[in-house]
């Protein structure tokens, strides 16, 4: 049995952990968060009480945080608090997953440092959404060896139906901004067609049901339908609540955005839904669900 580290218990990583669990692997968690740690012990997690704990006898180490400094500090520690970070607490061999959305050339160095330290590194973020998480369908999306990616494939499948080997490590993260700026374009170009149907006499519901038998069929009108009311058990029957935050879209295309800038890349659909998410953002709207989009082609009150 492989033991595991997981650092990150939030939306998506206690799902992630709690499917670890339920096929058997032995999992050691740590949280800044005390309530998740309990959560995940009540479900037969080992509860570490520092990160070192944690990674003392794991063979795997799954990091799920919020930005690519949090993965560097926990790896690497902080100079300004003179942390050493888990690298230096971790068994020769261990290999490191980082599955948050963070910088290509940040999961590079982590690469590059791990390697160097006689690691294995793989970046693998995630597609799928806290339903994903918990049910354990997610798509990861791995950069690195594909030597290590065959060896990690088994952790991977406990949490995920879909694993993808995007290339050399950076590949992942490339993949997933890439994926989720076409989300990002597709939910407001989805959002702006529907409100357009609605204003003048169509039902949302049947309009929705014309393009999902038509060419303007999307991921969106099939699983995510951003109107209220069109489609049972996603945010926007929820008051835009759960699922993937605004502010969490607005960090993945600003990601992208700074990629693009790298490569001089030409991303004119990709700006204008950044822009849109960010004003969505601005108008107080950060901590709803990205489908809420939709509120911004309503008239204002």
């Amino acid at each position: 049995m492989q033991h595991i580290a997981f650092f990150g218990l939030g939306n998506m990583g206690a799902g992630m952990a709690a499917n670890l669990l339920k096929q058997g692997f032995e999992v050691r968690v740590y949280d800044l968060v005390e309530s998740q740690v309990d959560e995940l012990a009540a479900l037969g997690a080992y509860p570490a009480a520092t990160p070192d704990e944690a990674v003392k006898d794991a063979d795997v180490i799954i990091s799920m945080l919020p930005a690519g400094r949090h993965v560097s500090g926990l790896y690497f520690g902080d100079a300004s608090d003179h942390t050493s970070g888990i690298s230096s607490a971790a068994k020769p061999g261990s290999v490191f997953i980082d599955c948050s959305t963070i910088e290509a050339e940040t999961a590079r160095t982590l690469n590059t440092r791990l390697v160097d330290l006689g690691f294995a590194f793989a970046d693998a973020p995630v597609s799928g959404g806290v339903g994903g998480a918990k049910a354990g369908t997610l798509t990861f999306i791995v950069g690195g060896e594909a030597k290590t990616v065959e060896t990690i494939r088994p952790v991977l499948e406990a949490m995920g139906k879909n694993i993808f080997h995007a290339g050399d490590a950076g590949a992942g993260q490339v993949a997933k901004i890439c994926n989720n700026m076409l989300l990002a374009v597709l939910m407001a170009g989805t959002s702006e067609a529907l409100k357009l149907a609605m204003d003048n006499g169509i039902d949302a519901s049947v309009m929705s049901e014309i393009m999902k038998k038509s060419s303007g069929n999307n991921w969106t009108l099939q699983t995510y339908n951003p109107c209220p009311g069109v489609m049972e058990g996603v945010p926007s029957s929820n008051d835009y609540q759960g699922g993937f935050m605004v502010d969490l879209m607005n960090k993945d295309l600003n990601l992208a955005m700074a990629t693009a800038a790298t490569h001089q890349s030409v991303v004119p659909m990709g700006s204008l839904a950044k822009s849109l998410y960010q004003l969505h953002g601005l108008n107080g709207h950060g901590k709803k669900d990205f489908s809420s989009i939709f509120t911004a082609f309503q008239p204002k009150n």
